[in-house]
Protein backbone atom coordinates (compact mmCIF):
# COMPACT_ATOMS: atom_id res chain seq x y z
CA UNK A 1 0.00 0.00 0.00
CA UNK A 2 1.29 3.55 -0.76
CA UNK A 3 1.07 6.07 2.39
CA UNK A 4 0.63 9.59 1.05
CA UNK A 5 2.27 12.18 3.14
CA UNK A 6 0.66 15.77 2.54
CA UNK A 7 2.31 18.85 1.30
CA UNK A 8 1.92 22.19 -0.16
CA UNK A 9 1.02 22.69 -3.38
CA UNK A 10 1.21 25.31 -5.81
CA UNK A 11 -1.57 28.21 -5.76
CA UNK A 12 -1.44 31.73 -6.25
CA UNK A 13 -3.25 35.09 -5.10
CA UNK A 14 -6.45 35.10 -7.22
CA UNK A 15 -7.28 38.59 -7.06
CA UNK A 16 -4.37 39.25 -9.79
CA UNK A 17 -5.14 36.76 -11.70
CA UNK A 18 -8.99 37.56 -11.79
CA UNK A 19 -7.80 40.93 -12.64
CA UNK A 20 -6.35 39.65 -16.17
CA UNK A 21 -9.15 37.81 -16.84
CA UNK A 22 -11.88 40.63 -16.20
CA UNK A 23 -9.40 42.82 -18.56
CA UNK A 24 -8.95 40.40 -21.27
CA UNK A 25 -13.03 40.03 -21.36
CA UNK A 26 -13.08 43.44 -21.29
CA UNK A 27 -10.65 44.25 -23.78
CA UNK A 28 -12.98 41.38 -26.07
CA UNK A 29 -16.43 43.12 -25.59
CA UNK A 30 -15.13 46.31 -25.72
CA UNK A 31 -12.84 45.65 -29.34
CA UNK A 32 -16.57 44.02 -30.18
CA UNK A 33 -18.75 46.93 -29.55
CA UNK A 34 -16.90 49.38 -31.36
CA UNK A 35 -15.35 47.31 -33.83
CA UNK A 36 -11.72 47.69 -33.00
CA UNK A 37 -11.33 43.79 -32.44
CA UNK A 38 -7.48 42.64 -32.78
CA UNK A 39 -6.47 39.74 -35.24
CA UNK A 40 -8.22 36.35 -35.38
CA UNK A 41 -5.34 34.55 -34.41
CA UNK A 42 -4.97 37.12 -31.42
CA UNK A 43 -8.79 36.42 -30.33
CA UNK A 44 -8.73 33.21 -30.23
CA UNK A 45 -5.34 32.87 -28.27
CA UNK A 46 -7.09 35.83 -26.15
CA UNK A 47 -10.59 33.26 -25.69
CA UNK A 48 -8.57 30.33 -25.09
CA UNK A 49 -6.46 32.47 -21.99
CA UNK A 50 -10.08 32.99 -20.50
CA UNK A 51 -11.49 29.57 -20.64
CA UNK A 52 -8.53 28.11 -19.36
CA UNK A 53 -7.95 30.56 -16.12
CA UNK A 54 -11.23 30.14 -15.15
CA UNK A 55 -11.58 26.35 -13.71
CA UNK A 56 -7.93 27.85 -11.90
CA UNK A 57 -10.09 29.92 -9.22
CA UNK A 58 -10.87 28.71 -5.86
CA UNK A 59 -11.82 29.32 -2.54
CA UNK A 60 -10.27 28.21 0.95
CA UNK A 61 -12.32 28.84 4.42
CA UNK A 62 -10.83 28.92 7.70
CA UNK A 63 -10.05 25.03 9.22
CA UNK A 64 -10.76 24.18 6.19
CA UNK A 65 -8.13 22.37 3.12
CA UNK A 66 -8.55 21.51 -0.88
CA UNK A 67 -6.39 18.52 -1.85
CA UNK A 68 -5.25 19.08 -5.52
CA UNK A 69 -5.12 16.38 -8.00
CA UNK A 70 -3.51 16.41 -11.40
CA UNK A 71 -4.65 13.52 -13.74
CA UNK A 72 -4.26 10.93 -10.70
CA UNK A 73 -1.38 12.40 -9.59
CA UNK A 74 -1.34 14.10 -6.24
CA UNK A 75 0.10 17.52 -6.45
CA UNK A 76 -0.44 18.88 -2.54
CA UNK A 77 -2.97 20.61 -0.61
CA UNK A 78 -3.91 24.24 0.25
CA UNK A 79 -4.78 24.93 3.55
CA UNK A 80 -4.17 28.80 4.12
CA UNK A 81 -7.39 30.81 4.13
CA UNK A 82 -7.98 32.92 1.07
CA UNK A 83 -8.82 33.33 -2.86
CA UNK A 84 -6.33 30.94 -4.66
CA UNK A 85 -5.52 30.15 -8.32
CA UNK A 86 -3.81 27.11 -9.24
CA UNK A 87 -3.18 24.77 -12.48
CA UNK A 88 -6.72 24.77 -13.70
CA UNK A 89 -6.50 20.89 -15.26
CA UNK A 90 -6.44 19.98 -11.10
CA UNK A 91 -9.54 18.87 -9.51
CA UNK A 92 -9.67 20.24 -6.08
CA UNK A 93 -11.27 18.42 -3.36
CA UNK A 94 -12.22 20.30 -0.44
CA UNK A 95 -12.24 18.38 3.29
CA UNK A 96 -13.11 20.10 6.49
CA UNK A 97 -10.56 20.53 9.15
CA UNK A 98 -13.19 21.41 11.85
CA UNK A 99 -13.81 19.53 15.27
CA UNK A 100 -16.63 16.81 14.73
CA UNK A 101 -18.41 14.97 17.06
CA UNK A 102 -19.01 11.40 16.68
CA UNK A 103 -22.14 9.40 18.81
CA UNK A 104 -22.00 6.52 19.40
CA UNK A 105 -25.34 3.97 19.35
CA UNK A 106 -25.81 1.69 22.17
CA UNK A 107 -24.11 -1.32 21.43
CA UNK A 108 -24.34 -4.15 23.37
CA UNK A 109 -20.87 -5.98 24.37
CA UNK A 110 -20.34 -8.78 26.95
CA UNK A 111 -17.46 -7.37 29.30
CA UNK A 112 -14.55 -8.66 30.47
CA UNK A 113 -16.91 -11.36 33.51
CA UNK A 114 -19.31 -12.22 30.22
CA UNK A 115 -22.03 -10.22 31.34
CA UNK A 116 -24.10 -8.67 28.91
CA UNK A 117 -24.13 -4.73 28.90
CA UNK A 118 -25.25 -1.75 27.28
CA UNK A 119 -22.23 0.69 25.89
CA UNK A 120 -22.08 4.07 24.23
CA UNK A 121 -19.77 7.03 23.78
CA UNK A 122 -18.85 9.94 22.15
CA UNK A 123 -15.42 10.50 20.25
CA UNK A 124 -14.54 14.22 19.63
CA UNK A 125 -11.66 14.03 16.50
CA UNK A 126 -10.46 15.88 13.23
CA UNK A 127 -8.72 15.70 9.87
CA UNK A 128 -4.71 17.07 10.59
CA UNK A 129 -3.31 15.24 7.54
CA UNK A 130 -6.00 15.56 4.43
CA UNK A 131 -3.92 13.64 1.96
CA UNK A 132 -3.98 10.92 4.31
CA UNK A 133 -8.33 11.20 4.65
CA UNK A 134 -8.26 11.35 1.34
CA UNK A 135 -6.05 8.81 -0.48
CA UNK A 136 -5.38 6.15 2.51
CA UNK A 137 -8.76 5.18 3.35
CA UNK A 138 -12.06 5.00 0.97
CA UNK A 139 -14.22 7.28 2.88
CA UNK A 140 -12.56 8.81 6.30
CA UNK A 141 -16.28 9.77 7.98
CA UNK A 142 -17.23 6.38 7.27
CA UNK A 143 -13.97 4.72 8.54
CA UNK A 144 -13.84 7.04 11.77
CA UNK A 145 -17.66 5.74 12.67
CA UNK A 146 -16.90 2.05 12.63
CA UNK A 147 -13.70 2.34 13.51
CA UNK A 148 -15.25 4.31 16.90
CA UNK A 149 -17.58 2.00 17.45
CA UNK A 150 -15.22 -1.52 17.17
CA UNK A 151 -12.74 0.75 19.76
CA UNK A 152 -15.60 0.54 22.31
CA UNK A 153 -16.24 -2.96 21.56
CA UNK A 154 -13.30 -3.86 22.67
CA UNK A 155 -12.91 -1.90 25.70
CA UNK A 156 -15.72 -3.41 26.79
CA UNK A 157 -14.65 -7.21 26.65
CA UNK A 158 -11.18 -6.18 28.15
CA UNK A 159 -12.60 -4.76 31.52
CA UNK A 160 -15.77 -5.69 33.93
CA UNK A 161 -18.96 -3.81 34.55
CA UNK A 162 -18.24 -3.46 38.13
CA UNK A 163 -15.28 -4.61 40.40
CA UNK A 164 -16.35 -3.62 43.50
CA UNK A 165 -13.62 -5.13 46.06
CA UNK A 166 -11.36 -6.61 43.57
CA UNK A 167 -7.64 -5.08 42.55
CA UNK A 168 -8.67 -4.38 38.65
CA UNK A 169 -10.38 -1.77 36.90
CA UNK A 170 -13.88 -1.78 36.04
CA UNK A 171 -16.06 0.44 33.58
CA UNK A 172 -18.02 1.70 35.79
CA UNK A 173 -15.94 2.85 38.79
CA UNK A 174 -12.79 3.92 36.74
CA UNK A 175 -13.89 6.29 33.73
CA UNK A 176 -11.12 8.75 33.62
CA UNK A 177 -8.66 5.90 32.82
CA UNK A 178 -10.96 3.75 30.69
CA UNK A 179 -11.52 7.32 28.40
CA UNK A 180 -7.62 7.87 28.64
CA UNK A 181 -7.91 4.11 26.89
CA UNK A 182 -10.16 4.53 24.42
CA UNK A 183 -8.31 7.32 23.00
CA UNK A 184 -5.19 6.03 22.87
CA UNK A 185 -6.49 3.12 20.74
CA UNK A 186 -8.60 5.39 18.34
CA UNK A 187 -5.63 7.15 18.21
CA UNK A 188 -3.61 4.06 16.99
CA UNK A 189 -6.70 2.92 14.52
CA UNK A 190 -7.25 6.31 13.19
CA UNK A 191 -3.64 7.49 12.41
CA UNK A 192 -4.39 5.80 8.92
CA UNK A 193 -6.81 7.97 7.66
CA UNK A 194 -4.90 11.38 8.93
CA UNK A 195 -7.23 11.77 11.99
CA UNK A 196 -6.43 12.90 15.52
CA UNK A 197 -9.02 11.96 18.23
CA UNK A 198 -9.13 14.58 20.90
CA UNK A 199 -11.36 13.65 23.28
CA UNK A 200 -13.67 10.33 23.83
CA UNK A 201 -15.50 9.31 26.81
CA UNK A 202 -18.41 6.96 27.67
CA UNK A 203 -22.10 8.25 27.81
CA UNK A 204 -23.91 5.04 29.02
CA UNK A 205 -23.13 2.53 30.52
CA UNK A 206 -25.70 -0.27 32.13
CA UNK A 207 -26.67 -3.84 32.55
CA UNK A 208 -28.14 -5.36 29.66
CA UNK A 209 -32.22 -5.39 30.27
CA UNK A 210 -32.18 -9.10 31.06
CA UNK A 211 -29.68 -9.27 33.49
CA UNK A 212 -30.59 -5.79 35.00
CA UNK A 213 -32.50 -6.84 37.98
CA UNK A 214 -30.14 -9.95 38.84
CA UNK A 215 -26.82 -7.43 38.61
CA UNK A 216 -28.89 -5.06 41.02
CA UNK A 217 -29.48 -7.25 44.01
CA UNK A 218 -25.37 -8.58 43.78
CA UNK A 219 -24.47 -4.92 43.87
CA UNK A 220 -27.17 -4.05 47.07
CA UNK A 221 -25.65 -7.57 48.01
CA UNK A 222 -21.99 -6.68 48.03
CA UNK A 223 -22.80 -2.99 48.97
CA UNK A 224 -24.26 -4.07 52.62
CA UNK A 225 -21.21 -7.25 52.92
CA UNK A 226 -18.74 -4.44 52.69
CA UNK A 227 -20.57 -2.09 55.01
CA UNK A 228 -20.90 -5.01 57.68
CA UNK A 229 -17.31 -5.35 57.29
CA UNK A 230 -15.97 -2.03 58.34
CA UNK A 231 -18.42 -2.07 61.43
CA UNK A 232 -17.04 -5.46 62.49
CA UNK A 233 -13.64 -4.01 61.68
CA UNK A 234 -14.54 -0.87 64.13
CA UNK A 235 -15.77 -2.56 66.29
CA UNK A 236 -12.69 -4.68 67.14
CA UNK A 237 -10.80 -1.75 67.14
CA UNK A 238 -12.97 -0.11 69.57
CA UNK A 239 -13.23 -3.11 72.07
CA UNK A 240 -9.46 -3.62 72.20
CA UNK A 241 -9.31 0.45 73.11
CA UNK A 242 -11.66 -0.30 75.30
CA UNK A 243 -10.63 -3.48 77.24
CA UNK A 244 -7.11 -2.13 77.05
CA UNK A 245 -8.06 1.19 78.56
CA UNK A 246 -9.43 -0.78 81.41
CA UNK A 247 -6.52 -2.88 82.47
CA UNK A 248 -4.44 0.09 82.31
CA UNK A 249 -6.17 2.59 84.50
CA UNK A 250 -6.78 -0.38 86.97
CA UNK A 251 -10.90 0.47 86.70
CA UNK A 252 -11.25 -3.19 87.36
CA UNK A 253 -9.76 -6.78 87.17
CA UNK A 254 -10.89 -9.37 84.27
CA UNK A 255 -10.12 -12.79 84.47
CA UNK A 256 -10.02 -14.03 80.74
CA UNK A 257 -13.56 -15.38 81.33
CA UNK A 258 -14.99 -11.73 81.98
CA UNK A 259 -13.17 -10.25 79.78
CA UNK A 260 -14.17 -12.73 76.61
CA UNK A 261 -17.93 -11.77 78.18
CA UNK A 262 -17.50 -8.06 77.99
CA UNK A 263 -15.58 -8.07 74.44
CA UNK A 264 -19.01 -10.41 73.65
CA UNK A 265 -21.67 -8.39 74.90
CA UNK A 266 -19.71 -4.94 73.59
CA UNK A 267 -19.53 -6.72 70.10
CA UNK A 268 -23.20 -7.28 70.16
CA UNK A 269 -24.09 -3.82 71.18
CA UNK A 270 -21.77 -1.82 68.29
CA UNK A 271 -22.59 -4.46 65.69
CA UNK A 272 -26.11 -5.37 66.36
CA UNK A 273 -28.43 -3.38 63.57
CA UNK A 274 -31.09 -2.88 66.41
CA UNK A 275 -30.97 -0.75 69.69
CA UNK A 276 -29.39 -3.17 72.75
CA UNK A 277 -31.19 -2.95 75.71
CA UNK A 278 -28.63 -3.17 79.19
CA UNK A 279 -29.17 -5.39 81.93
CA UNK A 280 -27.83 -4.13 85.12
CA UNK A 281 -26.13 -6.04 87.36
CA UNK A 282 -27.21 -4.86 91.28
CA UNK A 283 -24.48 -7.07 93.26
CA UNK A 284 -25.59 -10.24 95.24
CA UNK A 285 -28.14 -10.59 97.45
CA UNK A 286 -28.01 -12.75 100.27
CA UNK A 287 -30.88 -14.35 102.85
CA UNK A 288 -29.75 -14.51 106.74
Amino acid sequence: MIRVQEKRAFAVNGFPVLVLELALVGYLVAGAAYGHLPGLLLRVVMIILVVLLAPGFFAVQPNEARVLVFFGSYVGSVRLPGFWWTNPFTSKRRVSLRVRNFNSDKLKVNDADGSPVEIAAVVVWRVVESAKAVFDVDDYEEFVDIQAETAIRSLATRYPYDASGQDRQSLRENPEELAHALKEELDARLEVAGVDVIEARLTHLAYAPEIAQAMLRRQQAQAVVSARRLIVEAAVGMVEDALNGLAARGVVELDPDKRAAMANNLMVALTSEQASTPVLNAGTLYAG
